[in-house]
């Protein structure tokens, strides 16, 4: 019997009504560039939630990138709201996305969230997350 595969949930986590396949999940598989900040925004949640490190890690600034680290298993994303963004289009070099991205923890009795302002740059005309304002 074949290994099985870890189960990958049909619609994007990020939450944007999409199927994962049309949405984050090319983005996350570095098989095409997310075109704007948000896009890149909603890539990052959608890694959290499935645990894709290495995709995190690939689209962080060179100068603010954390050294490799494991995801937190106990932790299990359950939605992301998108407040805000200003610049990050097409045509712009620098942005930002102000979200509210919630979870909830292994034991604790309630979910939590994690609002953030988040700063994002191309690099070599690459989208990248900086950091939080």
């Amino acid at each position: 019997m074949p290994p099985r595969r870890p189960h990958r949930p049909a619609g994007c986590p990020c939450g944007s009504g999409l199927n994962l396949v049309e949405c984050c999940g090319p983005i996350v598989e570095g098989t095409v560039t997310a075109p704007t900040a948000l896009r890149l925004m909603r890539s990052r949640y959608t890694a959290y939630a499935l645990g894709a490190v290495d995709h995190l890690l690939r689209t962080w600034h060179p100068t603010t990138r954390p050294p490799p680290f494991e995801p937190d298993g106990r932790r299990r994303w359950l939605g992301l709201d998108i407040l805000g963004t200003t610049g990050g289009g097409l045509l712009q070099s620098t942005g930002t996305v102000e979200f509210v991205a919630h979870f909830q923890d292994a034991g604790a009795r309630r979910p939590d969230a994690q609002r953030e302002n988040s700063r994002f740059t191309r690099v070599a005309g690459l989208w990248v997350y900086v950091d939080a304002l």
